[in-house]
């Protein structure tokens, strides 16, 4: 009887600890601990799993910036990645690559693929790699560099980079309105195929941190047409109608730039009175991290040194 009764404790014993060693096993693999994956949940809760330690990352937009301040290498990029000068290091061993060009990304053997939802081929992509497509303006420009942290497992790291750089952003933009007042307004436009462009405060080009992180102001004009849309396409006959007290030229060197030269253009009261500050459009194009802080330190000196 009494070797029975032991038998069956015995047998409880073991069925408890295969228990007990499964809900742990299935915990483990859910927090990604113990794995080299973890799980990123989309905002339409979509749940991808993705490299704990990504190290051959293809962007197919606007995301090269901040892998590039987390340390995590990207090995293939889009075509405004690449001819961004500031990422000429970082990209040096890097492929440019489009989302059309699917057995280029293939050779390229990725462990994770970053961009945008409107890409095509989309399927494909998640074939090759696992794949997190965003929606652009579904974040705040900075909520979107804590996602990306996200996805490549630096979350936190995101977010004290992103406390940070708010902080000094609005010190900044503090000291720029105590030099050129409170009330002064600012513009962004840019030329780009014989189409001249002003722009709001969710397009790159240094609008996210004029408008929204320094709060500065924007002009009547172009609040009413390119606020809500983004940007708002003009002639060069009407810049004036849209320049502000100070105005920023987002400029590429290879575009048809003729129009500064114009009496039009050189009669604008900002232009006239030395407050334009040019730019180079293709190391502003973006709003990624990196990037950010760049515009920072280059409207520090514009305005203030």
């Amino acid at each position: 009887m009494k070797n029975w009764l032991f038998a069956i404790i015995a047998l409880f014993v073991v069925v408890l600890a295969a228990c007990s060693s499964s809900n742990e096993e299935k915990d483990t693999a859910n927090s990604g601990v113990g794995s080299d994956t973890i799980t990123y949940t989309t905002s339409k809760g979509e749940e991808i799993e993705v490299p704990k330690d990504p190290k051959r990352v293809v962007v197919l937009y606007g995301f090269v910036g901040t892998l590039k301040t987390f340390g995590v290498p990207t090995v293939g990029a889009d075509a405004w990645s690449m001819q961004n000068p500031e990422f000429d290091e970082y990209l040096k061993d890097a492929i440019e690559v489009s989302n059309e060009e699917i057995e280029k990304i293939v050779e390229l053997e990725p462990d994770l693929i970053l961009g945008l939802d409107t890409v095509e081929n989309a399927d494909k992509l998640k074939e090759i790699a696992p794949t997190v497509l965003f929606t652009y303006g579904e974040y705040s420009y900075l909520d979107q560099i804590v996602e990306v942290g996200k996805v490549i497992n630096k979350e936190q790291e995101a977010k004290d980079w992103v406390a940070d750089f708010e902080k000094r952003a609005v010190e900044t933009g503090k000291e720029i309105k105590a030099k050129i007042g409170a009330d002064a307004t600012v513009s962004v436009i840019e030329n780009f195929n014989k189409q001249i462009y002003v722009y709001g405060e969710n397009w790159g080009r240094g609008t996210e941190l004029l408008y929204q992180a320094m709060e500065l102001e924007m002009p009547a004009k172009v609040k009413e047409t390119a606020l809500e849309p983004g940007y708002y396409a003009l002639s060069s006959e009407v810049i004036a109608d849209f320049a502000g007290d100070y105005l920023i030229v987002s400029k590429f060197e290879e575009q048809d730039n003729s129009f500064m030269d114009t009496a039009a253009f050189k009669n604008i009261p900002a232009v006239k009175d030395g407050k334009m500050i040019v730019v180079d459009a293709n190391r502003f194009y973006f709003n990624d991290a990196y990037t950010l802080d760049y515009q920072l330190n280059v409207f520090r000196k514009a305005f203030l040194e």
